[in-house]
């Protein structure tokens, strides 16, 4: 059962329209995510690029670009290591076409998901020695990579480390005493010394960072640096970063950029998944451009991502773009078929009462694991971890809510882990097989989740009656856009609303479509998403079979309901109707 939390926040809202020109609905919005100071205002409703923090603030960023300066006019070989999803594709993206048109002598290695696991190894290491390389540059990773730095500096290597990962910590009592790797320069803004004023940025903006600087140096057009923004914007929203500050910056620009993009792989890569440029939205950064570039890294290799952003031709774009397309798709048939597997176990097995869910599927490919763990997360409201059979040990990643930060328990947990990195709210792991239940065990015992944390929580941002809803007012929302994490989709409510004249839609008839009629007689059309056999489900135990099949055939009937929801345009033959999506119902009896 959903709790609905009304936001009930106070300002001057006259004043707040009069003074920035806007509807009441939009100063509600801005005041619901703390947007009360004039100057966060006007960076919120105006989020340009000269906006940016100063990249000069960050730590140890003056000496990565002063050692990189000197090794590109001294020719010495550099070598960029990334990572395997999309931020680390993209970082490298960002690294390796800033530094070619540098000149440097630069090549890049990402590491392969399931050969070599997270980041820089030994293996990459002792590769870069062995082929002359004189500089490691690592991009979303390193921060953790202690071992491999120290082999690195023993071989006479230079290491500038860019993450922006957590930074890895001893507990000492009540202190916590962190681990920085011995690098020439480390790079990333949550090192607690760090005078930076946002800790937030995904690795390919802290790569972007990096780049202004040298850029700036040697004299490149500023335009050439911004150009970068289309990738690292796919970043920021697939490694779920916060859409605010910088971030929110970052997309919405970036976005911009994308709609007019002259890189072949990205225009290959909308083009084949239908995308329409006009209404390009981090939506589309999120759940098809990322997962196709992630595609590659969880089934194939991710340098075939990063080959598709380097495409020098159309047809080279055209072909990779297809086929990181097909591998995307196979990728959802997998992770459907291991979904249905992990909701079995925890339905069935001993695990329904735990608070945080540890599922271990033997067979799943190893690069779903973080996907069937973020649906686990998302249908339970629990964190989630996901387990497999790897090479040599059980691997897993791990989906978190607010109120549990996953990466501190499994800190508390690590005499049981072989290996472990991430964030508060997603994290991976490896472990032996021999510790899974224990891990489960320990997780659940040490848990200070409450039944209320468990609670799926909707927070509601206005109480909006139909009759507010206009095409200008839909179109105004439009400037709270960017939305994702941190900045998510306005909710809003009505209450006491009656349907009719509904019917399902949608190849796998997914798609529940009708008319719901408020206490003042205000008629609109509605569309529902979710999974409708569980709503209709609903209805029919709420109000009998007899009450839903008149609502079917458009007759007067008994069901009642209050929704969340949001506005949107339906065009359809040349016409404009504004028609609303449900989010969340809540049936009254």
């Amino acid at each position: 059962m959903e709790k609905w939390v009304l936001k009930n926040k106070k300002a001057d809202f006259a004043a707040m329209t009069k003074q920035y020109k806007i509807s009441e609905v939009i100063a509600r919005l801005l005041v619901n995510r703390n947007h009360e100071e004039a100057e966060d205002i006007e960076a919120f409703l105006n989020p340009d690029i000269g906006r940016l923090h100063n990249p000069l603030t960050m730590k140890d960023m003056v000496k990565a670009c002063d050692i990189l300066t000197d090794k590109i006019k001294q020719g010495k070989k550099i070598r960029i290591v990334g990572d395997y999803d999309v931020d680390g594709v993209t970082s490298t993206y960002v690294l390796y076409t800033a530094l070619n048109n540098l000149e440097a002598s630069v090549d890049y290695e990402i590491p392969d998901r399931i050969k070599d696991g997270y980041g820089i190894n030994m293996n990459i290491i002792e590769a870069a020695s062995r082929d002359g390389i004189d500089t490691i540059l690592t991009c979303d990773n390193g921060i953790s990579a202690k071992e491999q730095i120290e082999k690195a500096k023993e071989l006479g290597m230079t290491v500038i480390i860019t993450d922006h990962h957590d930074v890895p910590f001893l507990e000492n009592g009540d202190q916590k005493e962190y681990i920085i790797p011995m690098g020439d320069a480390v790079v990333n803004p949550k090192q607690s010394d760090c005078e930076y004023p946002f800790k937030c940025l995904c690795g390919a903006a802290v790569a972007f960072k990096l780049v202004q600087i040298l850029y700036d140096r040697f004299g490149i057009d500023k335009k050439e640096t911004d150009k970068l923004l289309e990738v690292v914007a796919i970043a920021t929203v697939c490694d779920v970063m916060d859409l605010v500050n910088e971030n929110r910056i970052i997309v919405k620009n970036g976005l911009e950029l994308l709609k007019k993009t002259n890189n072949y792989g990205l225009k290959a890569l909308m083009e084949k998944n239908n995308i329409n440029l006009v209404n390009l939205s981090a939506y589309h950064l999120g759940y098809i451009i990322g997962p196709c570039l992630n595609a590659s890294g969880r089934l194939d290799t991710a340098k075939k991502g990063l080959q598709l952003l380097l495409s020098e031709s159309k047809e080279e774009a055209e072909c990779l773009a297809e086929e990181l397309k097909q591998l995307n798709d196979t990728r959802k048939e997998m992770t459907s078929r291991s979904l249905e597997q992990a909701i079995k176990l925890v339905e069935d097995g001993n695990m329904k009462e735990d608070k945080v869910l540890v599922v271990y599927l033997k067979d799943c490919h190893e690069s779903l694991a973080g996907i069937i763990a973020g649906r686990l997360k998302e249908r339970y409201n629990k964190p989630a971890i996901v387990l497999t059979d790897a090479e040599t040990a059980v691997k897993g990643s791990c989906r978190s809510i607010e109120q549990y930060n996953i990466y501190e328990e499994l800190t508390k947990c690590k005499h049981l882990l072989l290996k472990y990195g991430g964030h508060p709210l997603a994290a991976g792991l490896s472990l032996a097989e021999t510790e899974v239940e224990l891990l489960r065990k320990t997780l659940n015992q040490n848990s200070f989740l409450t039944p209320e944390d468990l609670i799926p929580k909707i927070s509601i941002d206005i109480l909006l009656p139909l009759g507010y809803l206009n095409e200008e007012l839909v179109a105004e929302l439009e400037m709270m856009e960017p939305f994702g994490k941190g900045n998510l989709k306005p909710i809003f409510a009505e209450k006491n609303l009656r349907i009719r004249k509904a019917g399902i839609f949608g190849k796998n008839s997914n798609v529940l479509k009708f008319q719901i009629v408020n206490e003042y007689g205000r008629v609109m059309d509605a569309v529902y998403f979710g999974e409708v056999e569980r709503f209709l489900n609903d209805l029919r135990d709420g109000y009998g079979r007899e009450e839903i099949d008149k609502m079917f055939q458009n007759r007067d009937n008994a069901v009642k309901l209050s929704i969340t929801y949001y506005p949107s345009i339906n065009e359809y033959g040349g016409n404009r109707t504004v028609q609303i999506i449900i989010q969340n119902y809540q049936l009254i009896l």
